[in-house]
């Protein structure tokens, strides 16, 4: 119960600014993997991001790590519609969900790293800092526990 407690109390402390705009919610009307929604998504990639840091013996920054997580794949589309613009999305969601979380927020460039490479190795560039790689991990975890057990 404490851990629970602790992640929630970093999640709302860091990603404050973002849940006030309420931009983030249109994530709720998109299904990414299995049942789950975008949103929902990233809410967990961003609990399993703060539970990797706090395993880990080096220094994190939390503000980004929370920032990037929650929009990491902040891409606003259903990318299940056939659209030809979603045939590529694995390729091409980080590229556009950059672009959108640059529009509606200001990003440091952890962030930044963190939402553009995000789908490495998927996409090549590899990650330049810490919290790119706990979120790169998170990410796997998530979508692999919410394709397979949500189905």
């Amino acid at each position: 119960m404490h851990r629970f407690y602790t992640i929630t109390k970093i999640i709302k402390k860091y990603g404050e600014d973002i849940f006030s705009l309420d931009k983030i919610s249109v994530e709720k009307k998109f299904i990414h993997h299995g049942k789950v929604t975008v949103y929902e998504h990233s809410l967990n990639v961003t609990y399993y991001c703060i539970m990797i840091a706090l395993l880990l013996p080096f220094r994190v920054d939390f503000r980004s790590l929370v920032r990037g997580a929650l929009l990491h794949d902040y891409f606003l589309y259903d990318w299940h519609e056939a659209d030809e613009s979603h045939r590529l999305h694995g390729f091409t969601h980080a590229g556009r969900a950059l672009e959108n979380a640059e529009r509606d927020y200001e990003l440091n460039d952890i962030e930044r790293d963190m939402i553009k490479k995000h789908m490495f190795p998927l996409n090549p560039a590899p990650p330049k800092y810490i919290e790119t790689v706990i979120l790169c991990i998170a990410d796997k975890i998530c979508a692999f526990k919410e394709t397979v057990y949500c189905r």
